[in-house]
């Protein structure tokens, strides 16, 4: 089991955990905005374990039908991640109108606040912990994951402060307002899974900083060629695929030009973790003035 794999698990075990004391909160106060939060825990789980699943796949090495891998699961999970998000929200909204409309006295709010309390800390904690793990291992699903998660700890810490006010005022109608305004948060959590996810499944590019970081190599590493252009970048979950056309004397030979791919593929995957590199020699007169050129 690869360490992005234990870590959906591992998401999945304290998600469980988060729920049940956040359900527990929820059913000893009868509060809709401790409901709210308690719903979005349970999507927790859910994207949790798909995310499992999308890494299980995404872990699959390449074959007939997919030479490429099976990279891009990782965004799947993270669209089915969104849309669940989005499924919650407009669920909490149905009940925070109905709530507006006939407010209800909330039981035992002092425990509840209490025990959620204790479940939001639970989860800002893990939130940090998943978001260093899925940066580190350039995993889209765990990075998602994280980000619901940390959605999760702002709108939980909006409805302990709503709850609060509640329960010192007397005013009823607060406790489904802020159900509502957790609502449309999730909302716009849930769009933002889905439009970065699409944005991985339509091969967007690596980021400016990593292109520098590559062209750098190109040219600090190309000795022997004469430049490179057409760099191109593209990103599939945890791997970057990298092309590019490698200029070099028309005279050199073929054993002396794939010396020089060699130790560019090399440099350039020691240097970027999940690079995948494919390099297209050229001769001397193929040369262009906007390439790349070879200190």
């Amino acid at each position: 089991m690869t360490r992005s794999e234990q870590a959906a698990l591992a998401s999945a075990a304290v998600g469980v955990v988060v729920t049940a004391l956040k359900f527990s909160a929820y059913w000893l106060t009868g509060s809709l905005a401790l409901y709210s939060d308690a719903l979005e825990s349970i999507i927790n789980v859910v994207a949790a374990v798909c995310a499992f699943l999308a890494l299980r796949v995404a872990a699959r090495p390449a074959d007939e039908e997919h030479p490429y891998g099976h990279h891009k699961a990782e965004y799947f999970s993270a669209v089915i991640e969104g849309a669940l998000v989005i499924v919650a929200a407009v669920l909490i909204l149905r009940e925070a109108s109905h709530g507006i409309l006939d407010p209800k006295p909330l039981d035992a709010p002092a425990l509840g606040l209490a025990i959620n309390g204790v479940a939001t800390a639970i989860n800002a904690v893990w939130a940090f912990a998943l978001f260093r793990q899925g940066r580190a291992l350039r995993s889209p699903a765990l990075i998602a994951d994280a980000r619901h998660i940390v959605a999760d700890v702002v709108t939980s810490g909006g409805v302990l402060i709503g709850v609060g006010l509640v329960y010192a005022t007397g005013t009823l109608v607060l406790d489904p307002v802020v159900a509502g305004l957790v609502a449309l948060n999730i909302l716009w959590s849930g769009w933002t899974m889905v439009r970065d996810s699409v944005n991985g499944l339509m091969d967007q590019a690596a980021s400016p900083e990593m292109i520098t970081r590559i062209r750098a190599l190109i040219s600090t590493h190309g000795e022997g060629a004469l430049e490179a252009h057409d760099v191109r970048t593209r990103h599939a979950g945890s791997a970057t695929f990298i092309d590019f056309h490698l200029v070099v004397p028309g005279e050199m030979t073929v054993k002396e030009s794939h010396a020089i791919c060699d130790r560019l593929e090399d440099a350039i995957e020691t240097e970027i973790e999940g690079a995948v590199v494919v390099i297209h020699v050229e001769p001397g007169d193929k040369a262009k003035a906007r390439g790349v050129p070879v200190i």
